[in-house]
């Protein structure tokens, strides 16, 4: 019985708390290493850029590194009266994550799949998250039970953000995302595509012409500028295979984030490029992925493809 009311008072806070949360964005991906959660806390950075009030629930049990890359490595969470308060990093975003109820960093978390989901309810429904205009939801790689989850549990969830990179190994899980996301009749508020080109910049006498080596030893012939400098972007890991699968599915393209070393050094110092360097062009990329966000939230998301 004691237990049966413990769940019946988390579903009617989970209830409550669709009203005072505005919108709610799920971040994706159909395999993991394509930067999934750097891209889902620089969205959530970018938004409380705009003086936004921005949460970010870190649904990866197992792999939790959200709070790394927010700066808030060892830090522990604040119960009172029942509620548990989350942790505020940079930019004052709210974080929860399972990274803080762990001893340390090494500690794995072996947990079956119906005590993994009601740890999930618990980061839902026992949060004291207030009031707030967005909250960013990373998951971790798949389409498992995680955001099938979270899509019962959470009411009103505006849409997922599907990230992927160029490679076709990538495309191909993407795909799955988008027909995933389909199924579970939440609108798929777009693709993003990260680690599109590397932008190599310098300098050189005004007017010098010069050959870059680029991948698959494809030379690009550069002049520098009148100033001085150079740039050139090499596409690494190829690129446009983001926003052809998106128009391959007739869903929104958000844009391209670049391949920016950045975000290696940000991540293990646990401060985002988005942080570091403010008005950079990975900063002011990311601004216009939340752009498009917004957008496609205003219009009420897309829902184009039908799952027979």
């Amino acid at each position: 019985m004691e237990q049966a009311y413990a769940q019946m008072k988390r579903k009617m806070a989970m209830q409550a708390l669709g009203k005072r949360i505005k919108h709610k964005i799920m971040v994706l991906s159909g395999k993991g290493g394509v930067g999934k959660s750097t891209v889902s806390t620089g969205l959530a950075l970018s938004l409380a850029q705009q003086g936004h009030n921005v949460g970010i629930l870190d649904i990866d049990i197992t792999g939790p590194n959200v709070p790394k890359m927010m700066g808030l490595s060892g830090k522990r969470l604040h119960v009172e009266e029942g509620r548990i308060h989350p942790a505020v990093g940079h930019n004052g975003v709210k974080v929860i994550s399972m990274a803080f109820l762990l001893d340390d960093d090494d500690t794995p978390v072996v947990w079956r799949g119906p005590i993994k989901l009601g740890a999930i309810q618990q980061f839902i429904g026992d949060v004291e998250w207030g009031d707030l205009d967005y909250l960013v939801i990373d998951f971790p790689p798949g389409t498992s039970d995680e955001p099938l989850t979270v899509a019962q549990s959470l009411p009103d969830i505006d849409g997922m953000v599907i990230v992927t990179t160029p490679q076709d190994v990538a495309l191909l899980d993407s795909r799955k995302s988008i027909g995933f996301a389909e199924s579970l009749k939440v609108p798929v508020l777009g693709v993003v595509e990260n680690m599109s080109g590397y932008t190599l910049s310098g300098r050189a006498p005004a007017g010098t012409e010069l050959q870059i080596a680029g991948p698959g030893g494809r030379m690009h012939n550069i002049t520098a500028d009148a100033s001085g400098t150079f740039s050139v972007t090499l596409d690494l890991f190829k690129q446009g295979g983001g926003k052809s699968t998106a128009e391959e599915f007739n869903v929104p393209f958000l844009g391209a984030l670049p391949f920016d070393p950045g975000f290696v050094r940000g991540g293990d110092d646990g401060v985002h490029r988005i942080v570091s360097d403010p008005e950079g062009p990975s900063a002011q990329a990311f601004a216009q992925v939340v752009a498009a966000i917004q957008d496609r939230i205003a219009i009420g998301g897309s829902s184009s493809l039908e799952i027979v």
